[in-house]
C-alpha cells in the first residue's frame, strides 16, 4: 500500500504515523494547509512538522500554500460551517495529488482528534476518494489521542493552542472577548 497521510500538524501526526508503522504500513506525509493563520502560526506548524518528520525518518511533501484571502473568501458567508470547507480543500487537495502521483490511499491525521467532526471528515474523504479514483483509508485514530499529544510534549514539539484558522483562535478567547465586553460597558 502507498498511502499519502494528509498532516495537520506534527502533534497530532505522533500517534497516527506509529499506528500505521505498527501495521507495516509507511505513510508519506503530506503537508497542505491553507487554512492555517496568522503566517507566523503556519510557519510554525509547518517547520515543526519538517523537524518531526526529519527526525523519526517520515518522507514529507510540502505543498506551500499561505491561502489566507482565499480561505477568508471562501468561508465568509457562513462562519458557523466553515469547517466543511477547511475538510474539503484539504482533503480533496491530498486526494488529487495521490492520484496524480501514483498512491493507492490516502488518509488524515484529522483522524486523531476527538474535537473535529470525525463523520463529516470520513464523509468528505470518501468523496475525494470516489472523485479522485484513490482508495480512502479509514482509520479511528482518537483512542491515541491523548498519547501522541503526552509524547508530543514529551518530545518539545510546538503545541497550537486553536484549530487553525483566524476564526478558530477568535473562539478560543471567546469567553475573555466575552468578559472584555461586558467589562467596558
Amino acid at each position: 500500500m502507498d498511502l499519502l497521510l494528509h498532516t495537520c500538524c506534527a502533534p497530532c501526526s505522533v500517534y497516527c504515523v506509529e499506528s500505521l508503522r505498527g501495521e507495516g504500513i509507511e505513510p508519506v506525509s503530506f503537508w497542505y494547509n491553507p487554512n492555517i493563520h496568522p503566517y507566523q502560526e503556519y510557519k510554525a506548524r509547518r517547520d515543526t512538522l519538517k523537524d518531526y518528520a526529519a527526525s523519526i525518518g517520515l518522507s514529507l511533501l510540502v505543498r506551500e500554500d499561505y491561502g489566507l484571502r482565499d480561505f477568508v473568501r471562501a468561508v465568509a458567508g457562513d462562519l458557523d460551517h466553515r469547517c466543511g470547507h477547511c475538510y474539503a480543500c484539504r482533503l480533496e487537495e491530498t486526494a488529487r495529488y495521490a492520484a496524480e502521483h501514483g498512491f493507492t490511499h490516502f488518509s488524515t491525521t484529522l483522524l486523531v482528534s476527538p474535537y473535529q467532526d470525525h463523520q463529516r471528515i470520513c464523509d468528505t474523504a470518501e468523496e475525494m476518494a470516489a472523485r479522485y479514483g484513490v482508495a480512502f483509508l479509514y482509520r479511528d485514530f482518537r483512542p491515541g489521542f491523548r498519547a501522541g499529544q503526552a509524547k508530543a510534549r514529551e518530545l518539545g514539539l510546538y503545541m497550537q493552542k486553536y484549530c487553525g484558522c483566524v476564526f478558530s483562535e477568535e473562539e478560543r478567547y471567546a469567553k475573555q472577548i466575552k468578559r472584555d465586553r461586558e467589562g467596558s460597558v
